[in-house]
Protein backbone atom coordinates (compact mmCIF):
# COMPACT_ATOMS: atom_id res chain seq x y z
CA UNK A 1 0.00 0.00 0.00
CA UNK A 2 1.34 3.62 -0.79
CA UNK A 3 0.45 6.43 1.27
CA UNK A 4 -0.09 10.06 1.07
CA UNK A 5 1.85 13.35 2.42
CA UNK A 6 -1.13 13.38 4.25
CA UNK A 7 -1.55 9.86 5.78
CA UNK A 8 1.64 9.62 6.85
CA UNK A 9 1.23 13.26 8.47
CA UNK A 10 -1.85 11.81 10.52
CA UNK A 11 0.13 8.70 11.86
CA UNK A 12 2.55 10.66 12.64
CA UNK A 13 0.57 13.57 14.54
CA UNK A 14 -1.72 11.26 16.26
CA UNK A 15 0.65 8.58 17.16
CA UNK A 16 2.81 11.39 18.70
CA UNK A 17 -0.44 12.24 20.21
CA UNK A 18 -0.88 8.87 21.45
CA UNK A 19 2.35 8.62 23.30
CA UNK A 20 2.15 12.29 25.20
CA UNK A 21 -1.17 10.88 26.38
CA UNK A 22 0.62 7.65 27.93
CA UNK A 23 3.52 9.34 29.28
CA UNK A 24 1.62 12.14 30.95
CA UNK A 25 -1.34 11.92 33.25
CA UNK A 26 -3.52 13.67 30.38
CA UNK A 27 -4.19 9.96 28.48
CA UNK A 28 -6.31 9.00 31.97
CA UNK A 29 -9.89 9.80 33.82
CA UNK A 30 -10.01 9.49 37.48
CA UNK A 31 -12.89 7.24 38.07
CA UNK A 32 -13.03 6.91 42.05
CA UNK A 33 -15.75 3.33 41.91
CA UNK A 34 -13.11 1.95 39.69
CA UNK A 35 -11.00 -1.03 40.78
CA UNK A 36 -8.48 0.56 38.73
CA UNK A 37 -8.89 4.16 39.82
CA UNK A 38 -8.98 5.25 36.41
CA UNK A 39 -10.31 4.90 32.53
CA UNK A 40 -8.61 5.72 29.16
CA UNK A 41 -8.59 8.16 26.67
CA UNK A 42 -5.37 6.72 24.80
CA UNK A 43 -7.80 5.04 22.23
CA UNK A 44 -9.33 8.56 21.23
CA UNK A 45 -6.57 9.46 18.43
CA UNK A 46 -6.87 5.57 17.23
CA UNK A 47 -10.72 6.25 16.36
CA UNK A 48 -9.84 9.65 15.10
CA UNK A 49 -7.22 7.94 12.47
CA UNK A 50 -9.37 5.50 11.41
CA UNK A 51 -12.39 7.88 10.58
CA UNK A 52 -10.34 10.60 8.65
CA UNK A 53 -7.46 8.84 6.69
CA UNK A 54 -9.13 4.82 6.52
CA UNK A 55 -8.53 1.96 8.12
CA UNK A 56 -5.06 1.10 7.53
CA UNK A 57 -3.64 4.76 9.49
CA UNK A 58 -5.93 3.81 11.70
CA UNK A 59 -4.52 0.50 12.37
CA UNK A 60 -0.67 2.05 12.55
CA UNK A 61 -1.87 4.54 14.84
CA UNK A 62 -3.09 1.38 17.24
CA UNK A 63 -0.04 -0.39 16.93
CA UNK A 64 1.29 2.57 18.11
CA UNK A 65 -0.81 2.76 21.15
CA UNK A 66 -0.69 -1.26 21.37
CA UNK A 67 3.30 -0.96 21.60
CA UNK A 68 3.25 1.80 23.68
CA UNK A 69 1.01 0.10 25.94
CA UNK A 70 3.47 -3.04 25.65
CA UNK A 71 6.79 -1.05 26.30
CA UNK A 72 5.06 0.71 29.36
CA UNK A 73 4.09 -2.72 30.77
CA UNK A 74 1.60 -0.30 33.76
CA UNK A 75 0.04 -3.65 34.80
CA UNK A 76 1.52 -7.67 34.35
CA UNK A 77 -1.65 -7.88 31.51
CA UNK A 78 0.42 -5.39 29.09
CA UNK A 79 3.50 -7.45 29.14
CA UNK A 80 1.58 -10.22 26.86
CA UNK A 81 1.77 -8.53 23.38
CA UNK A 82 -1.74 -10.06 22.50
CA UNK A 83 -3.34 -8.29 24.69
CA UNK A 84 -1.24 -4.92 24.72
CA UNK A 85 -1.66 -4.81 20.93
CA UNK A 86 -4.01 -7.12 19.11
CA UNK A 87 -7.54 -4.84 20.49
CA UNK A 88 -5.50 -1.75 19.58
CA UNK A 89 -4.66 -2.30 16.31
CA UNK A 90 -8.82 -3.73 15.71
CA UNK A 91 -9.90 -0.04 17.13
CA UNK A 92 -8.89 1.38 13.71
CA UNK A 93 -10.73 -1.23 11.56
CA UNK A 94 -13.86 -1.73 13.96
CA UNK A 95 -14.16 2.27 14.15
CA UNK A 96 -13.49 2.24 9.69
CA UNK A 97 -16.41 -0.39 9.49
CA UNK A 98 -18.90 1.02 11.21
CA UNK A 99 -17.92 4.50 10.21
CA UNK A 100 -17.73 4.29 6.55
CA UNK A 101 -21.56 3.45 6.02
CA UNK A 102 -22.95 5.82 7.69
CA UNK A 103 -20.82 8.57 6.20
CA UNK A 104 -22.10 7.42 2.20
CA UNK A 105 -25.37 8.03 3.58
CA UNK A 106 -24.06 12.08 4.73
CA UNK A 107 -24.12 11.04 8.27
CA UNK A 108 -20.96 11.78 9.09
CA UNK A 109 -21.73 13.16 12.73
CA UNK A 110 -23.24 10.38 13.92
CA UNK A 111 -21.21 7.96 12.06
CA UNK A 112 -18.41 9.65 14.15
CA UNK A 113 -20.09 8.72 17.10
CA UNK A 114 -20.55 5.17 16.30
CA UNK A 115 -17.22 4.85 15.97
CA UNK A 116 -16.39 5.83 18.93
CA UNK A 117 -18.81 3.84 20.84
CA UNK A 118 -17.34 0.42 18.82
CA UNK A 119 -13.84 1.70 19.01
CA UNK A 120 -13.98 2.16 22.79
CA UNK A 121 -15.87 -1.37 23.33
CA UNK A 122 -13.59 -3.24 21.11
CA UNK A 123 -10.72 -1.92 22.96
CA UNK A 124 -12.19 -2.85 26.38
CA UNK A 125 -13.55 -6.07 25.54
CA UNK A 126 -10.49 -6.85 23.24
CA UNK A 127 -8.29 -6.58 25.86
CA UNK A 128 -10.43 -7.87 28.59
CA UNK A 129 -11.95 -10.62 26.74
CA UNK A 130 -8.16 -12.01 25.83
CA UNK A 131 -7.14 -11.42 29.54
CA UNK A 132 -9.88 -13.65 30.28
CA UNK A 133 -8.44 -16.08 27.78
CA UNK A 134 -5.07 -16.23 29.00
CA UNK A 135 -5.45 -16.83 32.14
CA UNK A 136 -5.29 -12.95 33.58
CA UNK A 137 -8.38 -12.65 35.30
CA UNK A 138 -10.80 -15.04 37.29
CA UNK A 139 -13.43 -15.08 35.64
CA UNK A 140 -16.01 -13.34 33.23
CA UNK A 141 -18.07 -11.54 36.16
CA UNK A 142 -14.44 -8.99 37.21
CA UNK A 143 -14.47 -8.89 33.09
CA UNK A 144 -17.82 -7.68 33.16
CA UNK A 145 -17.25 -5.10 36.51
CA UNK A 146 -14.29 -3.38 34.49
CA UNK A 147 -16.36 -3.29 31.43
CA UNK A 148 -19.58 -1.13 33.16
CA UNK A 149 -16.59 0.35 35.81
CA UNK A 150 -14.14 1.48 32.51
CA UNK A 151 -16.04 0.90 29.49
CA UNK A 152 -19.22 2.32 30.17
CA UNK A 153 -17.46 5.52 31.46
CA UNK A 154 -14.86 5.93 28.60
CA UNK A 155 -17.51 5.15 25.58
CA UNK A 156 -19.18 8.31 26.84
CA UNK A 157 -16.07 10.77 26.87
CA UNK A 158 -14.80 9.17 23.38
CA UNK A 159 -18.60 9.60 21.58
CA UNK A 160 -18.43 13.33 22.87
CA UNK A 161 -14.96 14.00 21.99
CA UNK A 162 -15.10 12.28 18.81
CA UNK A 163 -17.81 13.88 18.23
CA UNK A 164 -16.57 17.86 18.73
CA UNK A 165 -12.68 17.01 17.05
CA UNK A 166 -14.47 15.10 13.94
CA UNK A 167 -16.85 17.89 13.48
CA UNK A 168 -13.49 20.62 13.77
CA UNK A 169 -11.42 18.72 11.92
CA UNK A 170 -13.39 17.61 8.74
CA UNK A 171 -14.14 21.18 8.73
CA UNK A 172 -10.89 22.51 8.70
CA UNK A 173 -9.98 19.29 5.93
CA UNK A 174 -12.95 20.49 4.07
CA UNK A 175 -11.54 24.17 3.54
CA UNK A 176 -8.20 22.93 2.71
CA UNK A 177 -8.80 20.71 -0.24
Amino acid sequence: MKFNTRQIAVVGLLGAITVVLGSTSLGFIPIPFSPAGRATIMHIPVILAAILEGPVVGMLVGLIFGMFSFIQQGSPLFADPLIAIGPRVLIGLTSYLVFIPLARLDKKALGSVVAAVIGTFTNTIGVLGLALLRGFLPDWRVAGMIVVTHGLPEVVVAAVLIFFIYKAVNRYMEISR
